[in-house]
């Protein structure tokens, strides 16, 4: 019994022949800072081509010090096997990215004249690989916490609070920054555009995979077709099926007034909304499906050897115990729908991945990220809230089972 219950506590550890997931992170980030790689970049205008610096020649001495003594700390304890080295880690990790939008603003005052108007900053790839891993620990550290997915995003909204206060009222010469500044109406519009996409898409897809997984539940001769059906929408790329879409959906507005009048046409939110759904049946459809099925014949009995009828089985014994799996679907079809949306601007849906394509048709990095970083924040609030409530919901369910055993 005493070997049992040291499994998971030994299961956890890092042992010396096994990857040490934070270490080999940590190292990478030293490797781009040591290497001289860019950490920024300056250019005078929006055209002209950036020069890149190195994080001692962006922060100088001081800057490149305390940047290089947090890594090296952090290096240091994921290499210790101390007993509070997963804490320190994370408050380490925070204070780094906490500090970074400081850093920023201490090489924009270095590199940037005052008198150049146009000047902007840009990021450059040692920070993005600091970025980058410094996100992958923080995923690993959760893990290795056994923390639930909330904590880490409550432990990113200060983080958050502090790169938006720095942004808003010292970081004026981010080329981000600027970007936003000059388009914060298209922004806005944009952003309110990609949401209403992406919630429509999904509540279709919901009630739509609901019910198709119903319907295969109640008629089992028709599941193989059924999901050969859905698995040939995923293997159709996102912009064949666009333009697959754009020649009948025009045939019939044209050829009926009534549909032209719903606003159905060849370009727009219908072939876009018409493509998310397809996209988003099958994992819906397949959680739905699994959920269904694999609640226990025994809860289900009992609920039968209490009078329940048919429909009260269903609505208060297995549609409850199926909803964390077929939260999970839901979580995998917003993600998806969140980044499938994007695409669906070159058909003139409207949403962030107009700011994208324009960005990337007049090579200005910093409109594509202006488009880019909103989706990557959805997708990750998403996954997190959706995922945090489908394992609250299954540890509720198994508490209650231990509780009644």
């Amino acid at each position: 019994m005493a070997l049992m219950d040291a499994l998971p506590l030994q299961s956890a550890r890092w042992r010396p022949w096994q990857p040490n997931p934070v270490l080999l992170c940590l190292a990478v980030a030293m490797l781009a800072t040591l290497a001289g790689l860019d950490v920024v970049s300056v250019a005078p205008n929006r055209i002209a081509a950036p020069t890149g610096y190195s994080l001692w020649g962006a922060t100088g001495i001081p800057g490149a010090a305390l940047a290089l003594l947090l890594l090296g700390a952090m290096t240091g304890l994921a290499a210790y096997p101390g007993r509070y080295r997963y804490p320190a880690l994370l408050t380490v990790s925070g204070l780094l990215l906490a500090l970074i939008p400081f850093a920023m603003m201490l090489a924009a005052f270095r590199l940037i004249e005052p008198g150049v108007a146009q000047a902007r900053l840009g990021i450059g790839p040692a920070l993005w690989v600091l970025l980058f891993m410094l996100m992958l620990c923080l995923v690993e550290l959760r893990l290795r916490m056994q923390l639930a997915r909330g904590w880490l995003l409550l432990m990113l909204l200060p983080i958050v609070g502090v790169w938006w206060l720095c942004a808003a009222f010292w970081l004026d010469r981010l080329a981000l920054v600027q970007e936003f500044q000059a388009r914060h109406d298209a922004f806005y519009r944009a952003l309110v555009e990609h949401l209403a996409l992406v919630g429509i898409a999904v509540t279709l897809s919901t009630v739509l995979g609901v019910a198709i997984a119903m319907l295969i539940r109640r008629f089992a001769a028709g599941r193989t077709t059924a999901f050969a059906i859905l698995n040939f929408f995923q293997t159709i790329p996102s912009l064949a099926l666009f333009g697959l879409l754009l020649a009948p959906l025009a045939w019939l507005s044209a050829r009926f007034d009534a549909l032209a009048a719903i606003g159905v046409q060849g370009i727009g939110w219908t072939p876009a909304l018409i493509a998310l759904v397809a996209y988003s049946l099958l994992p819906m459809v397949r959680n739905t499906h699994v959920a269904l099925e694999a609640v226990s014949p025994a809860a289900l009995d009992a609920a039968r050897g209490m009078g329940m009828r048919p429909a009260q089985r269903f609505l208060l014994v297995r549609l409850p115990l199926a909803l964390p799996i077929l939260l999970e679907g839901l979580r995998i079809t917003t993600v998806q729908a969140i980044g499938l949306t994007a695409v669906a601007a070159l058909i003139g849906a409207g949403g962030l991945g107009t700011l994208i394509f324009q960005g990337l048709g007049q090579s200005a990095m910093s409109m594509v990220l202006l488009g880019a970083l909103p989706i990557i924040v959805m997708a990750f609030v998403a996954d997190t809230a959706l995922g945090t409530l489908a394992a609250r919901l299954r540890h509720g369910d198994s508490t209650r089972q231990g509780d009644r055993a």
